[in-house]
């Protein structure tokens, strides 16, 4: 089911699809509009799977806009709420650059400025997998299972 970002849903169960300039500030836009899903879905801000979600999303947008961007292409977020699950998927179109997947990632050096991503993604999301894109390129794809006290991720 297709939900405009505005829309109360009638139920706890949505999706949300937009494409992002392969920039810094499509990362923080695509940051900013996730947020205001979140909201608009009933998943109050403050709470761990808001909290989760913010962190999973500005990592792995920053991720597509600086390592997998392909001059001229998107990078492409989607949300998908479901009764327990909320699952986010960046997608980029860069394919012979792919990052380790869950449990294969070594920790940066102490000095290193970049590499802690993934990590903050492993550490917050309940699962989480790099997978192919048709036709081109690569998702990468976390899922956090939301409190039952969300009541399916409405307030």
């Amino acid at each position: 089911m297709t939900t405009p970002a505005t829309q109360q849903l009638p139920c706890a169960e949505g999706e949300f699809r937009q494409q992002f300039s392969s920039t810094r500030r499509g990362a923080r836009l695509a940051r900013h509009l996730a947020l205001h899903q979140l909201s608009t879905w009933g998943i109050p801000y403050g709470t761990s799977a808001f909290d989760a979600a913010e962190t999973v999303v500005a990592e792995l947008a920053a991720n597509a806009v600086t390592h997998g961007c392909v001059s001229g292409r998107d990078f492409e977020l989607r949300l998908v709420l479901s009764r327990a699950t909320l699952r986010i998927e960046v997608s980029d179109t860069r394919t012979e650059r792919r990052p380790p997947g869950p449990g294969d990632l070594a920790p940066p050096g102490p000095l290193a400025e970049s590499g802690r991503g993934l990590l903050l993604v492993e550490a917050v999301a309940d699962r989480w997998a790099v997978l192919d894109r048709d036709p081109v390129g690569k998702t990468v794809r976390a899922e956090l299972d939301l409190p039952a006290g969300l009541d399916g991720g409405r307030a």
